[in-house]
Formats: C-alpha cells, sequence, structure tokens
C-alpha cells in the first residue's frame, strides 16, 4: 500500500483494513475528467474625531482583533494611524475524480454574482498597517504548497458610534473564502454586488442593525449605505464587508491584507513563511488555532472540518477522518464541485440517482441540496453507513467500495483517513 498523501486542509483514526478475500479482480477504470465548477433601529450620531479627515488603518495587533468586550459592546478594532449512481451503486460512478481547478469566477453586472464554483478555505491571515506591495504578494503566492491567494482592502470605519474592521471585496470570488453556510448564500452577495453591506452576526446583534435599513458608514467620507444581510465571515476581526466601489469610496487601504490558502501544509509554517516575506512589522494568523475559530454561532458547523466531524456522529463508529479523505479524493473540500464527465455532483460527487436516495437536508433549510456541503456531507456518512462504514474493519473497506468501485480507490481514501488521524491528533 502506497504511503498516505498529505491531507488537504479540510477541515478520529480510520481502521486500516485488508481487501477483502475472493473477491475476483476489477479492471481498472479511466481516470474521469472534470468539465470543472421591526422598528427602524434610530441611527447613532457619527463619533467625533478625526474619521471624516483620514481613515484609521486597519489592524495594528490581529491577535485580538477577533472580538468585541460585550460587556462594553463595544469592538476591539485595533488600528493604527496610518492610512460540495444509480441506487445501491457508487454515488458517482467507477472513475476517479481529477483534482483540477474551478473555473476563475468573474463578476457578473447589473449587481448580480457569479454561481458559487469552487471554495477556498483560508488557512493564513496576514496585514499590515498599509498596502502590502504587489510585489510581495506574489512572492507569496508562489510558495510552495500555496494554492490560492486574495487581497483585500480594509479599514477600521464608524458604524452606529462603533469602530469596525471592513473589508471591500469583490462578492463573486471572495465568497469562496467565506465559511460554507455563508458562500452559499446567494442573496447576501448579490446584495454586496449592490453597493449594500454586510456584517457578521455579532456585529448586527450589538449594533442592532436591520437588514434594508440606511445607515451612515464614516470613513474618509460618509456614504450612507444599506444593509444587505449577515453572516459568519470566518475571520477574526473582521465584522463587515463592503463592495470594492464602496471601499473606495470611504477611502479603505489597497491590499492591506491577504488570504493565503495552502492545502497540504501546516499552517504554521505557511505562517513562518509569509511572516519572512512580509517582515516582522506584520500580523500573521494562522486560522486553523482554536482562539480564531467563529464563536457564538450555537453550534453549528462553520467549515469543512466541522462537517465532516458533525457528519459522522449520524454514523456511529465512523470516523470523521474518512469523509475528510473521500471529501479531498471527490473535490478538494469543495474546490472542484462541477459536474463531472460521469454527470457525478456536488462536494461529495453523487449522481443525481443516487441523491433522491440518499440527499439529506443536513441545514434544515427546506431542502436536500446535492451541490451544498450542509446536505452533501452528511448524505455521504448516510451512503456509508448503510453499506456497513461504521462497523469497522473489512465493512470499512467494502462501504468506501461502494463509493467508488476501485481498490485503489479504497486504499487511497483509508491512507488519507490514516494521515488526518495523524495530522489532527
Amino acid at each position: 500500500m502506497a504511503p498516505p498523501s498529505a491531507p488537504r486542509a479540510a477541515a478520529d483514526g480510520a481502521p486500516a483494513a485488508p481487501a477483502p478475500a475472493g473477491r475476483p479482480p476489477r479492471q481498472r477504470p479511466q481516470k474521469k475528467k472534470r468539465d470543472v465548477r421591526a422598528a427602524r433601529p434610530p441611527e447613532r450620531a457619527p463619533a467625533p474625531g478625526g474619521l471624516r479627515r483620514s481613515l484609521p488603518l486597519l489592524i495594528a495587533t490581529i491577535a485580538v482583533l477577533a472580538v468585541a468586550s460585550t460587556s462594553a459592546g463595544v469592538y476591539a478594532a485595533l488600528t493604527t494611524d496610518d492610512p460540495k449512481r444509480a441506487a445501491g451503486g457508487s454515488p458517482h460512478g467507477d472513475t476517479p475524480p481529477s483534482a483540477g481547478q474551478g473555473d476563475p469566477v468573474k463578476v457578473v453586472d447589473g449587481g448580480q454574482v457569479a454561481p458559487l464554483r469552487r471554495v477556498v478555505p483560508p488557512d493564513v491571515l496576514a496585514a499590515e498597517a498599509g498596502s502590502i506591495p504587489a510585489a510581495k504578494i506574489a512572492k507569496i503566492a508562489k510558495l510552495s504548497k500555496v494554492r490560492d491567494v486574495v487581497a483585500v482592502a480594509g479599514g477600521a470605519v464608524q458604524l452606529q458610534g462603533r469602530q469596525v474592521n471592513a473589508f471591500a471585496v469583490d462578492p463573486s470570488s471572495f465568497r469562496s473564502w467565506t465559511p460554507p453556510g455563508t458562500a452559499k448564500k446567494t442573496d447576501l452577495w448579490a446584495a454586496l454586488a449592490a453597493d449594500r453591506f454586510v456584517v457578521s452576526p455579532e456585529a448586527a446583534e450589538q449594533l442592532q442593525l436591520t437588514r434594508g435599513y440606511e445607515y451612515p458608514v464614516v470613513g474618509r467620507t460618509i456614504p450612507k449605505l444599506t444593509m444587505g444581510g449577515s453572516g459568519q465571515l470566518g475571520l477574526p476581526g473582521i465584522n463587515m464587508l463592503v463592495s470594492k466601489r464602496s471601499g473606495t469610496q470611504m477611502g479603505l487601504v489597497p491590499n492591506v491584507a491577504v488570504l493565503v490558502n495552502a492545502p497540504g501544509v501546516s499552517p504554521a509554517k505557511v505562517v513562518r513563511a509569509v511572516r519572512k516575506i512580509l517582515g516582522g512589522h506584520a500580523n500573521v494568523v494562522n486560522l486553523h488555532d482554536a482562539k480564531y475559530q467563529s464563536s457564538g454561532t450555537g453550534g453549528k458547523a462553520t467549515g469543512y472540518l466541522d462537517l465532516y466531524k458533525q457528519a459522522a456522529t449520524t454514523c456511529p463508529g465512523l470516523s470523521w477522518t474518512v469523509l475528510a479523505a473521500i471529501g479531498q479524493v471527490e473535490s478538494d473540500h469543495g474546490r472542484n464541485a462541477g459536474r463531472s464527465s460521469a454527470g457525478a455532483l456536488g462536494p461529495m460527487q453523487f449522481m443525481p440517482a443516487t441523491w433522491k436516495i440518499y440527499g439529506v437536508d443536513g441545514d434544515r433549510d427546506g431542502k436536500a441540496d446535492i451541490m451544498n456541503p450542509y446536505d452533501a456531507i452528511p448524505g455521504a456518512a448516510k451512503y456509508l453507513c448503510a453499506n456497513g462504514a461504521g462497523r469497522g474493519g473489512q465493512q470499512l473497506y467494502q462501504a468506501v467500495w461502494h463509493y467508488n468501485h476501485a481498490d485503489w480507490y479504497v486504499q487511497k481514501v483509508l491512507n488519507l483517513a490514516r494521515a488526518y488521524a495523524a495530522r489532527y491528533n
């Protein structure tokens, strides 16, 4: 059996199992290729000071940027003075998926956004007190194992008399970097594309914001922007998103922060490499650190790792690492969730006919969506469990084989599951 591949960022141990005896050898399938995937609250007057004259820059210390004191009700925004076959068969057929990237996502005119084709879990967030030079961003993108990098404008603004850290983003592309539950909310991103603002649920509650109402946002200018909605943003200390146009209007600082996705490598290693490029003055955060994980979500999963762990609890005896391994092989954790040449869809690559039997409404929104990781991952757990995965050993081997009828596939999944167990234990 080949040594396990390095697990990609997904997110405990899957038992190893020998190949079942007595099964005739199967023809190795050809590799398939993807086509690629209340009353309106009173408005508060802006706080006095020089915010009208110059916009304070985002982030002096990201490590304490994350939360406001609930008792004080004031955000701890630290700034500086510078600007995701037929029934009874494999969910997707007998052929393995490719591991190509999804299509680039483009902005659509008219306040609309492009479909969500891939998810890019951020591993590292870095920020400076000023614009990060393009040459340094390019250097970060060339680091070993780094797959995606996005640079954003940002700064501290005043909203409802409170200081809030904001990013100015392209909604069609940036949605891929947010938690799956937020990324799938097309209406939220359409609102952002229409120059409305989006906030975290915590900010919406603490600042008593109401969707559909206008609020003055104080930066270098003071535009009145309409609240377009709220959703978990998954970034410590960042509680507001605005469109690029609004960000430019308010004077947000270009390229003040970068998000880095580096599957298959320790985030701590990426932190060291990025810090070396940016210098000691930069703030570089490992987003996998427990202290930066989203809170206040009522136990709801905010990323693929949480989804794998929660879905595994629906099948006693099934390790989440098996789901994570399948998620990596099938779609690279949602990055390649488009239709395969065999017709499989979604982050766990189900054939529509199989999905009709095993689909799950995991997020309880009234529908089982094959493209939604909140539904697809528990659907995969249900399919595996129905084939005996919770019993481990040879039954686990058989269950994974049912997912894709190939012994090489089972071995790859189980090797990856062991690698996940080693990494996260």
